[in-house]
């Protein structure tokens, strides 16, 4: 077959189809703009967001660039063990669906520290929920930036670092100016654009085995081994296997931008139904991943995929140009962008809303911000983010982009979930246990991950690492956990006076009715 891939050279219809996504998007931003002018509407879409509507953005929200390029790469170069990132993030919706998406929604206003902070001091909760919010963001925002430089890089023949600021430049607009409606209808479009883009593609890779799945996995196992259907290759330590799908599964439900999506609808019954059909159209596009991945393996090859990009992320684009040409590669490439922009989009949105809302606002003015300065902070935070996001991108050139995302949610799992829960379902946690639980977890997760070998030996070429799990969830979710428990029994929450302790049990009470009935 005289299929190999050529990337690097500008393509005139690779770059209309470009065109025309950025064309949709920014109209739909500037529609958005009209319609947001107060804080409600920048965070929370005034929560006129339908279940159906918050469904697909959801799902938009949650397929990112791990998802599409990372876990293809990962199953083109690795095999079976690239699956575990799809099936660990899928497991962890019933997670949300069962224990956090109505509480959430009844309890909080714009951000997960709302919930945190709903029967606490507010103060220490919500910097210290900012602290894990803001590292679960910036490990989310490498991945995604790592993915657009590269997919620009290659497609256009433009310096990657060029490409990194393309998209920061492009992200900062959709928040700045549409807030949160723009970013929810830019994840639509995005997920119906995903959703398509991958089902044509997986088509056109059984179409080469008679759409017979096993006769695709037959191709893989005689060309490249019967290892690359087993397990190992890519994990060997089962404990780091386990670790990894703790991270994966927990931190779907402390992950700061899915969260707020919650926020959205204008009821828990309408949160509920959203995650249901965001896990449907999440688990289809999992089962396509496998096709991909191995598709790519098989029609162009691990060496190939690596000799274009030494993480992967290449292998969606590259499988798309081979079974398509040029154009269904412009298609493709459009999708994979339109997939960063949005998920870019609400990470932005969710660390403005974190240092906005549940700093400035909430902390620094104690909840008496002036007119418009709230979104203003906003803002400018956005800015800040932007710029933060270039620059973690360029540094972080040529790593897996699932890989990175696996560290995000480990933080996710240990500095944001279990205070969610604690707060949210046990009444004697304190306000220093709350924010125990979220720095020992923010801290704990982020210097593991510094003595790991995913940067000891990977980033930084040392012989051996000083921790041996490549994800920390495993040590760090616990002790989350364990501390949150343990300082709030030795710290318990101040009762002061009679009077005062009967009025908290009665707040208490009025928010467990919150949680339970809405």
């Amino acid at each position: 077959m005289n299929d190999t891939p050529r990337f690097g050279t500008p393509d005139p219809v690779a770059i209309a189809f470009f065109g025309v996504f950025i064309a949709i998007t920014l109209g739909i931003t500037w529609w958005a703009a009209r319609r947001t002018r107060t804080a409600e509407h920048f965070y929370a879409a005034g929560r006129s967001v339908t279940a159906g509507q918050n469904g697909f953005a959801l799902a938009g929200d949650y397929m990112s660039a791990a998802s599409f390029l990372g876990i293809a790469g990962l199953v083109s170069t690795s095999g079976f063990d690239g699956l575990i990132y799809s099936t660990g993030w899928l497991v962890g919706w019933p997670v949300v669906v069962f224990l956090i998406a109505e509480p959430l929604r009844n309890l909080g206003r714009y951000t997960f520290a709302d919930v945190v902070a709903a029967r606490l001091d507010p103060t220490p909760v919500r910097v210290s929920a900012a602290l894990g919010t803001l590292a679960t963001i910036a490990f989310y925002l490498i991945a995604q930036m790592v993915g657009a430089g590269s997919l620009i890089r290659l497609l256009f023949g433009i310096p990657y670092e060029s490409a990194v600021v393309i998209v920061g430049v492009a992200m900062m607009a959709y928040v700045l100016f549409g807030g949160m409606l723009a970013t929810t209808w830019v994840q639509i479009v995005k997920a119906v654009l995903l959703l398509g883009g991958a089902a044509l593609l997986a088509g056109l890779v059984l179409s080469r085995f008679g759409f017979d799945p096993r006769a695709l996995f037959a191709a893989a196992a005689a060309k490249h081994g019967a290892g690359v259907l087993a397990p190992g290759k890519l994990v060997s330590n089962p404990w780091d296997a386990v670790s990894l799908g703790l991270a994966l599964m927990f931190g779907t439900a402390g992950l700061p931008h899915i969260l707020m999506r919650f926020y959205t609808v204008p009821d828990a019954r309408a949160a509920r139904q959203s995650v249901f059909i965001a896990t449907g159209l999440i688990g289809l596009f999992y089962l396509m991943t496998f096709v991909l991945g191995f598709g790519a393996m098989v029609l162009v090859g691990p060496d190939t995929i690596r000799a274009i990009d030494a993480g992967g992320n290449m292998a969606a684009p590259m499988l798309a140009e081979l079974l398509g040409g040029r154009a269904f590669l412009g298609f493709i490439a459009a999708v994979a962008f339109a997939t960063i922009l949005a998920v870019v989009a609400g990470l932005a949105l969710s660390g403005a809303a974190a240092i906005s809302h549940d700093l400035w606002a909430s902390v620094v003015r104690r909840g008496q911000p002036r007119p418009g300065e709230e979104i203003r902070v906003a803002r400018l935070a956005t800015v800040a983010l932007a710029v933060v996001a270039i620059v973690l991108g360029v540094a972080f050139k040529g790593q897996n982009v699932a890989f990175m995302v696996g560290l995000a949610f480990a933080i996710a799992a240990s500095a944001n979930f279990p205070a969610l829960v604690l707060s949210v379902f046990w009444r004697r946690t304190s306000t220093a246990g709350a924010a125990a639980s979220m720095i020992v977890g923010t801290l704990s997760t982020l210097t593991l991950i510094a003595l790991s070998p995913a940067v000891q030996v990977d980033l930084l070429k040392r012989p051996e690492a000083w921790f041996p799990l490549k994800n920390p969830a495993l040590v760090t979710i616990p002790l989350s956990f364990l501390t949150g428990i343990a300082v709030s029994l030795f710290r318990p929450a101040a009762t002061g006076t009679p009077e005062l302790a009967a009025r908290q049990r009665q707040r208490d009470q009025e928010l467990e009715t919150k949680v339970l009935l809405g």
